[in-house]
């Protein structure tokens, strides 16, 4: 039998002195770093609890002996030591922390209501800033879904107010009746008004009385005569029943967040399903990074406060947090949630009729959401295992990195880097270079550049060695990559180029494994998985390139060509364009009448001459 290892961490001589009061504590490795996060009401049992001599699973032992020095934080109480401990968390993203990759913060509907003409739009960010919020949504999708319906039933405008104040006539979206052209005048200030108010109504989810108030509006219309203005409502009133047939969930206000969990094979879905209102506005599903929590409501518990605890996360809590079960840790995290919120928070754990339903919804979307990432995960897995094998790989490749070059005719050169391991994409190490200094369409130098700042970064520090490095091209790329990989002594890297074949169609590709002496072609069949594999990282870099690409290319063509020459500073362009009426009226000036603008010399329109006219 083999022995358990000592850990490096004298704890016998640290929990002697230890107190036994509430608080944080912060495990360190051996360089110092953070690598797991807990709190306790009571310091001195909770950190000797890990080290007791039985009883841990064999995730906690493997942390238990990575510890090397263990810091102490007292708190006045077990609200203060929750929230320090997620501070913590968010801070140092200790490795054996379960860990919530979407930190995105939530998005809203605004009201700009200081406008004589207010305006409905998306917003994200800090809610600082003047007006009117509604939500938050779950999802930009369901923000925009919301912002449609709005559009379509009260046409209260969306556009900015730059668009807005620079019209003279009505915009597309009044041609096709989705706004009543405020901006021209074409409704009065009154009766925009009312369609803000039935827009606020209906984001307060108070359907019904708006309902209500339209009819009444509608047989008032009807008794004056006014048979267009009642057809208008009329229609309003349908699509209003319309999206309460589709959205209204029970005839219980208030705002509450649906959450279940479910967990198999080392992997947990957090289903959250959001009603504001009484109205279901939207779910998603998370899947968070966890290490030693063991069942679902550990992981709920870690994403409760997570989620909702934090100083900027105040505006996100509702009214109610609906969880299936008991949570050991409910009297903590509802206290912390009152307290962030500065307003009480209901954690509710045993629920009956329709919020039963609701945690109902959640479990079963936890679990077919979960069904559905593993069936991924696995497909993914099986082609690393089939590209091991086509390969002859003496291990499983763990990391492999695609590099691509896009560019049009030689203009706006972009390269992309994308990362897959075993789980699939790992879009937080996608990274883009912008390619300088080189011959346009030189996709050799490109490379070269591309791939020597890469490595230089990996030299200093930041970021993962790969296993494979995949090259979109053929030898003339692989060769650049080669001399790159050489120049960073960097041997164990696997070389592999995935170039097209004659007809550049999938499955036809050519593959070329770089060998000491030169390049060895790899046949795969078509149905291959490992081929498979390749093609859907070559295609992820390729969408990757082309997108930054299209992005520089249409950056470049916004700036105005007078930027380019020396000695025209903002000042004299404006003076320029405004003398001349635009770019196109500088370009058929004559040298002389650009000389007779105000601040322009006879040296600079020379020059600015000659820039425009291509004269040497």
């Amino acid at each position: 039998m083999t022995a358990k290892p000592e850990p490096t961490f004298d704890h016998k001589h640290f929990l002697k002195s230890l107190t036994s009061r509430p608080g944080v504590y912060q495990m360190l490795g051996e360089q110092g770093e953070v690598i797991y996060v807990g709190k306790a009401r009571n310091l001195k049992n909770r950190v000797g609890s890990y080290f007791r001599g039985s009883g841990l699973t064999s995730k906690t032992l493997a942390m238990v002996n990575k510890i090397h020095e263990i810091d102490i934080t007292v708190t006045r109480g077990e609200t203060e030591a929750l929230l320090l401990e997620q501070n913590l968390i968010k801070a140092h993203r200790p490795a054996y922390n379960i860990q919530l990759r979407d930190d995105k913060s939530y998005p809203y509907i605004l009201l700009t209501d200081k406008d004589p003409y207010p305006r409905l739009g998306f917003y994200r960010g800090s809610r600082r800033r003047g007006g009117r919020f509604y939500g938050p949504y779950p999802s930009a999708h369901a923000t925009r879904e919301t912002l449609q319906i709005l559009q379509k039933v009260f046409r209260v405008r969306q556009c900015d107010n730059t668009f807005f104040k620079n019209r003279s006539r009505p915009c597309l979206q009044y041609q096709i009746d989705r706004c009543t052209g405020p901006c021209v005048g074409l409704i009065s200030p009154e009766d925009y008004a009312r369609d803000v108010q039935y827009s606020t109504m209906f984001l307060q989810g108070k359907s019904d009385t708006l309902t209500k108030e339209l009819t009444l509006n509608m047989e008032t219309a009807a008794e004056a005569q006014e048979f267009e203005r009642a057809a208008l409502i009329r229609d309003q009133i349908m699509d209003l029943r319309r999206i309460q047939e589709q959205q209204y969930v029970a005839n219980q206000g208030g705002d509450a967040d649906i959450l279940a969990a479910a967990m198999e094979s080392a992997t947990i879905c957090v289903q959250a399903i959001y009603v504001r209102n009484g109205r279901i506005i939207g779910s998603k599903s998370y899947f968070p990074r966890f290490r030693l929590a063991s069942t679902p409501e550990e992981v709920l518990e870690a994403f409760i406060a997570q989620v909702y605890l934090g100083d900027d996360k105040a505006a996100n809590i509702p009214a109610e947090i609906i969880v299936p079960g008991p949570l050991s840790e409910a009297a903590e995290l509802k206290a912390a949630l009152s307290y962030v919120s500065a307003r009480k928070i209901k954690l509710s754990q045993r629920v009956r009729g329709h919020r039963a339903k609701w945690i109902e919804l959640a479990a079963t979307n936890a679990i077919e959401s979960l069904q559905g990432r593993l069936s991924s995960k696995q497909s993914i897995l099986n082609r690393f295992i089939d590209l091991q094998e086509k390969l002859k790989l003496e291990s499983l490749p763990e990391r492999i990195e695609c590099f691509d070059i896009s560019h049009t005719g030689g203009e706006g050169t972009v390269g992309s880097c994308v990362v897959f391991d075993q789980n699939g994409a790992l879009k937080a190490d996608y990274r883009r270079f912008n390619v300088k200094g080189i011959t346009g369409g030189d996709d050799y130098a490109a490379m070269e550049q591309v791939l020597d700042r890469r490595f230089t970064r990996l030299s200093k520090g930041e970021g993962k060695v790969p296993d494979i490095l995949l090259i979109d091209g053929g030898k003339g790329q692989l060769t650049q990559a080669k001399e790159v990989l050489e120049k960073f002594q960097l041997p164990e890297i696997l070389l592999l180029g995935i170039a097209k074949g004659i007809s550049r169609r999938a499955g036809q590709e050519t593959l070329f494994l770089s060998t000491g002496s030169g390049y060895r072609e790899i046949a795969m069949a078509t149905e291959a998985a490992g081929l498979h594999l390749l093609q859907q990282i070559r295609d992820e870099a390729h969408r990757f390139a082309i997108t930054g690409h299209r992005q520089r290319r249409s950056k470049a063509r916004k700036e105005s060509s007078l930027e380019q020459i020396a000695g025209l500073g903002p000042k004299r362009r404006r003076e320029l364009l405004r003398h001349f009426g635009g770019q196109q009226g500088v370009r058929k000036a004559s040298q002389e009448e650009i000389g007779r603008v105000t601040g322009i010399s006879r040296k600079l329109a020379e020059n600015i001459y000659a820039y425009l006219h291509n004269i040497e």
